[in-house]
């Protein structure tokens, strides 16, 4: 089959479909691991050798010694959190990569994050579950053209350029929340220049490296943050996150042309699973919900929050394929719905006595829908050893086939574990 050089992993559900474990995966064969959207509210779990590992803002190959790891321009940075996280992969892993970071990111500050928690006060009852990390306050400030960018610390006038978007948002928060910023802003501004002088050495014009990588033949791996359905255009909007999650936002967010990037693979779950507010049209409030939580061990990577859990969404997947592009999918934690005996797959809605196999572009329509499904049978078999399509049970066979015939596109392959030896892929593509 085809070889590509340049692959997209995205998440094609509501996020934590295990993209991280599968960048890991692909991230041992690849030169370079790029991340492209998002900020440290995206955790990613990785498993290998018995051992668990966490990274929020590094990309997941970084525990691949020879891979170099970049953090694309259209991340937003936490420095102080990003030096902490290198300094405990330094401490924890002696396999570890090498990083960079793009000189065009956009800096997350301290003064975000209270934007941050006052604005989800705010809200009230239209709270939309932010993890409260500062990531939307600093991609509107980034919109807005009143943000910092790395490449901006080091010059001679940032501190008297700084102070203009300081002052606006220290009058932001009094005047729209009556929060008074308790940060200094000298103190600040030594902060950043102390982050940068530790991460100088990590600092490069990302647009370039990568795109050299590509040119000279290099396998480069482009990781997405959070899923397609909490992209900011095309997810459940206004319960999605502040930056672009889709496949086609790697080629912007890494400044490369999108013809550079070959292959778009998305990642799915067995089962559909959400955090935080918004709707869920599949979601399971009983026993089988509770057991597929338990069993998947579905909490939060990076906050420790329950997941709500669902039934295998098709409608929400042909959405996601759609807007992100996708070529293939790959199907994670098919091991957590051994022992249910029956299976449901959403595969439209129905809205006012209406069906529809589209989703609903307004949260409101979307909350009213009701799920339309069909079964199929599940199985007993413990899967966790199986190492090909064949050794499964013909009912999880079954299962991915369906899944596969509804959405109309390739299954890749699936994994029945945590651990990369889990991971089962037909072909060898990338």
């Amino acid at each position: 089959m085809s070889k590509y050089n340049s692959l997209v992993i995205v998440g094609a559900q509501w996020g934590d479909e295990g993209k991280g474990k599968m960048t890991d995966y692909f991230g041992q064969k690849a030169d370079l691991v790029v991340r492209f959207a998002g900020g440290d509210n995206a955790g990613h779990v990785i498993n290998f050798n018995g051992e668990k590992h966490k990274v929020t803002l590094v990309p997941s190959g970084i525990f691949n010694k020879k891979t170099t790891n970049v953090i694309g321009n259209g991340c937003v940075i936490n420095l102080k959190n990003l030096i902490e996280e290198i300094e405990i992969i330094e401490k924890h892993s002696s396999e570890h990569g090498n990083l960079l970071i793009s000189n065009k990111a956009h800096v997350l500050m301290p003064y975000h994050i209270e934007i941050d928690k006052a604005l989800e006060e705010e809200r009230e009852a239209l709270k939309i579950g932010t993890t409260k990390k500062g990531i939307g306050p600093a991609y509107n400030d980034k919109i807005s053209r009143m943000g910092v960018r790395i490449c901006d610390i080091p010059r001679p006038r940032f501190k008297e350029e700084f102070k203009v978007i300081f002052n606006y948002n220290k009058k932001f928060l009094k005047n729209m929340f009556n929060v008074e910023l308790d940060i200094n802003f000298d103190e600040l501004c030594e902060d950043l220049q102390n982050y940068y002088l530790k991460l100088k050495h990590r600092i490069t014009d990302c647009d370039i490296f990568v795109e050299n990588a590509i040119k000279a033949g290099k396998n480069v791996l482009f990781e997405g943050a959070q899923g397609a359905m909490l992209d900011i255009d095309h997810g459940t909007y206004p319960y999605v996150t502040s930056s672009n999650t889709s496949a086609n936002n790697a080629s912007i967010g890494t400044g490369i042309g999108h013809k550079l990037i070959e292959k778009s693979l998305g990642i799915v779950k067995a089962y559909c699973t959400r955090v935080g507010e918004g709707p869920f049209p599949s979601e399971l409030l009983n026993e089988i919900g509770d057991k597929i939580r338990i069993v998947g061990n579905e909490f939060g990577s990076n906050t420790g929050r329950p997941r709500r859990i669902g039934w295998f969404d098709a409608v929400a997947l042909k959405h996601a394929i759609r807007t992100s592009g996708l070529d293939s999918i790959f199907i994670t934690l098919l091991d957590v719905l051994t022992g249910i005996d029956d299976l449901n797959i959403c595969v439209s809605y129905e809205i006012n006595g209406l069906k529809t196999s589209n989703m609903p572009a307004n949260a409101g329509d979307l909350w009213d829908c009701r799920p339309v499904y069909i079964s199929t049978p599940g199985w007993k078999e413990d899967i966790t050893k199986v190492k090909s399509f064949i050794d499964l049970p013909d009912e999880a066979k079954n299962y991915i086939k369906l899944i596969e015939k509804i959405c109309e596109i390739k299954v890749e392959g699936f994994s029945v574990g945590p651990d990369r030896n889990q991971t089962i892929l037909y072909e060898d593509f990338f």
